[in-house]
Parts: structure tokens; sequence; C-alpha cells
């Protein structure tokens, strides 16, 4: 059984949020949480300032499955089925150690050790970290009360692993920042605002990740719904993130998150403010698709929900109840839809249809059923050089257009969708102001009127990512007629 116990699922950064998740009830401020390199000798530490555990508490806390998942919990409480330190633990490690004080009496310490058991064959907790883990504990001593969970014996961590070979070392110190950035996502609810919970990872202080942008003036809330179910508030607010043209390129990189911003679309699902699902469309057959990458869904259950949503030990997963999946895709429906209208307005699909026919290079038509792709005759450039030399640029556009690489297009978004350039990406300011000049002359000599024709590039793509840029051209034009 004790070995049994190794094989829930955890990878290395949930099995630390679930240590964090006891912190957090503990009602700990700060949590500290230390990689010490040693080869296979490496540790890794949770310290918390909370309210710390007696000996009596601590030795319940250390039997597998302490609480009955069918009883009654505190609103808060971020377990259920007192196994999370036991199976969490036991998924990197052969052995931990749990120091706990409430600054009432001396420290209480206990020890699983996988080999002692094996070899004693009984369940016998020891009482002692041992002389070498001693060092470990030192952050604890520093205060009234507290916890420290010490796993060492990592062996599905840095098993193999040489002290001195820099690869080794290299991979292991690569694994913080996986870790940094899953706390930062699952509890950034509980770190963002002042006065709240610190985490930190190395001594370095974790920034909270939202994945909503909520700071961002850009970003769309559509309503608050609110679903009853066996008498229960389920909270579930939709949003719409920004574009990437009203983002900065830092803001974009970080909001893409751990695993980039086609995966991370759909529903977030939050258990007491803890993020369970970090972006999934919860079995509601719908795909994560590039077009529907800015739609982002919070959704909020109490822990008295845990078998309704089918939520697992490792607290990784969830799945509706059926008596709400129809409701779900509905405002599920609603958000992609508003997202998708969004990426398709900003330019980032060719647009079907405009009743400004200046404004976009690309048009995207149908015939017998099948989609195909022609360059827009009326965009005000274009125009001008048809006039000039209409054969051969008429032939070049042809040409052009019937070998459009549609397939290859779709199959890179499909598998790097983050991966495609914006327009003029990294080109000088220099070469876009060119062609705006370019443009704005072509409208002029088609005898558009100049107060029409400067409208029209404040809207026309690509120039609309770049409204900087068509000002400083207008105020340069200005500057030029006076």
């Amino acid at each position: 059984m004790s070995e049994s116990l190794r094989a829930f699922g955890y990878e290395l950064p949930s099995a630390i949020a679930d240590l964090v998740d006891n912190s957090i009830f503990a009602g700990a401020k700060n949590v500290w949480v230390d990689f010490n390199w040693g080869g296979e000798n490496s540790t890794i530490s949770v310290t918390d300032d909370g309210c710390g555990m007696s000996e009596e508490r601590l030795i319940n806390a250390m039997r597998p499955g302490s609480r009955n998942p069918l009883e009654n919990r505190d609103p808060k409480d971020l377990g259920r089925y007192g196994l999370g330190l036991k199976t969490a633990s036991f998924s990197q490690c052969r052995r931990f150690t749990v120091r706990s004080k409430t600054g009432i009496k001396k420290s209480a310490t206990r020890c699983w050790d996988l080999d002692f058991i094996a070899t004693k064959n009984k369940w016998l907790l020891l009482r002692e970290a041992g002389e070498k883990s001693e060092i470990y504990f030192q952050r604890l001593s520093n205060f009234g009360q507290g916890t420290t969970v010490l796993w060492e014996q990592m062996d599905r961590v840095v098993k193999g692993q040489n002290v001195d070979d820099e690869n080794h070392k290299r991979f292991f110190h690569g694994r913080i920042e996986g870790v940094e950035k899953h706390l930062a996502m699952v509890f950034h609810r509980f770190m963002e605002g002042t006065g709240r919970l610190k985490i930190f990872v190395n001594n370095n202080k974790v920034e909270p990740w939202d994945p909503f942008l909520k700071s961002e003036k850009a970003t769309q809330q559509i309503g608050d719904e609110r679903i009853m179910h066996f008498q229960k508030d389920i909270k579930v607010i939709p949003y719409v993130l920004p574009h990437i043209s009203k983002l900065t390129p830092e803001k974009h990189v970080r909001a893409a998150g751990l695993r980039g911003w086609n995966l991370h679309q759909g529903f977030y699902v939050y258990r007491n403010e803890r993020l369970l699902v970090p972006g999934d469309w919860l079995g509601l057959s719908m795909a994560k698709e590039e077009h529907f990458k800015l739609a982002r869904i919070q959704l909020d259950i109490p822990n008295t929900m845990d078998q309704e949503w089918e939520i697992d030990v490792t607290k990784s997963k969830a799945r509706p109840p059926d008596v709400l999946r129809k409701e779900l895709k509905y405002i599920a429906d609603v958000t992609r839809k508003r997202a998708s209208d969004i990426y398709r307005h900003r330019g980032r699909v060719i647009a079907r249809a405009s009743s400004q026919g200046y404004v976009f290079v690309w048009q995207q038509k149908a015939k017998h059923g099948k989609y195909f792709y022609r360059v827009n005759r009326d965009h005000p450039l274009i125009k001008q050089a048809l006039k000039t030399h209409e054969k051969i640029v008429e032939q070049l556009l042809r040409m052009v257009e019937e070998t459009v690489p549609a397939p290859l297009v779709a199959l890179t978004n499909s598998e790097d969708p983050d991966k495609h350039s914006t327009p003029f990406e990294g080109a000088p300011s220099k070469e876009i102001l060119d062609l705006i000049s370019q443009v704005y002359r072509a409208m002029v000599i088609s005898k558009v009127p100049r107060s029409t024709a400067v409208e029209r590039l404040r809207v026309m793509e690509p120039f609309d990512s770049y409204p900087e840029l068509v000002q400083a051209f207008l105020e340069q034009l200005n500057g030029d007629e006076e």
C-alpha cells in the first residue's frame, strides 16, 4: 500500500501546490519553497508561518486517509480526502519529514520513510528527522509557529543525477521555473491585493498570474452569471482578452501562461479561489481553435461539490454534472463568438466581408462550397498599380492568388498557433511610414478627399496596428503642408 500511494499521477508542480494548500488553510501569510541541489541527495522543502500543529494533530495528519471525504468541511478547506500531504510527498520522494510548532510548546516532528517501512514491514512513523536533515529546518526555527515539510530521497526527481554534473544541475534548476509559474497560476487569487499571501521560491517572490488580465482596459467582462445547483451557488464570469495589438510584447508573452494562448482558452475552474483547471472546455464538444483563444471563463464552485464535479486527489481535473452542461455550453458559445469577432475584427484571420472595401488586403470568397482567397482590387495601392501597369500587375496577382499555401498555413496554425509573425513585426518604422505615405498618395491621386484619406489610414489593415506611426505621418504631412 505504501508503494501504491506513489501512483496518484502528480507532477512535481502539482505535488508542491498540494503542500501549499495546507499552508493556506493553516492561515499562513508567507510560504517558502526551497530547492537544494545535491545530486541524488537533493531536497525540496516547503515552510510556512501558519498556525502549526500540535503533536497529536501532526500524528493524525501523517496518517493516510486521515479524514472522511464525506464529512462536512470548513468552507475554506482546500482538502477533501486526507491524502494530499502523503500522496503528494510520496509521489516525489521516498522519505518526507514534517516539523510543526504552535508557539505554545516545542516543535513536533514525524517522518515517513518507505525503505524503513519495507524493512520492518510495519507502519512505523519515525519521531526524528535525522541529524543530516536538521539544516533544512533552520527557517522554521525563526518563527514562533509554522510548519516545514522536507522531501528527501527524491527518486522521482533526481534519481541517477550526479552532484558534479552541470547538465544535471541545470535540469534540476530548470524545474524551479516550472514550479514558480504553476504556483503563480494556481494561487493567484490568494496573492492578489495588499496584505495577501506571499509565496517565495528560493527566496524569489512569486508574482500572481491573472489569466483574465482584469487590469487591462481592453479586457471585456461579459456579464456575471449565477447558476444554482443543489441549493449551492456557482459563479461564472466570462472574459474576452485583448488582442495582441492592445498589449505590450511583455504582457502578451506573460498572458500566454505555461501552455500558450491556444491551450489556455476555456473554463478556469476554481474551488475556494484555488485554481483546479487552467483552461478547458470541460468535455462540452468544443475544440481549442486559434480564433477562440481570447476566451477565458472563470467558474467558481464551493468545496461541497467535489463529488458532483468529480474532483480528484491531485486537484487537477474537474467534470461538470450533466444537468449543468447545457447552460455552461451556452455561456461558452456566447464567449467564443465574442472572442472570434474581436479576433476577426483585428485582422488575425481574413475578413469575409466589409462595407469598407479599402480596409483589407485579402478577401475570402466562396464558390461551389469551397473557399478561395483574392487580393482586394479596391485597396488604394493595388488600384493605383493596376491603373499604371494593369496587365502585368493583374497577372502577378492571379499567380499569387492561385498559389496561396492555405493548407500549410492551416497546419502551421494548428501546430504552432503563436508562431506566426504579425504584419511588419520587427520592421523599422521608416519602412512602415514609407508604405503609409505610398497608400496615402494613391488615395489622393484617385480623387479621395484628403480628410477621407486620413480617416481611412487609421482603420486600414495593417496600419490599424500602428496608430502611433499613422499619427506621426499625419503630423509630418500637416507640417509639410504648412
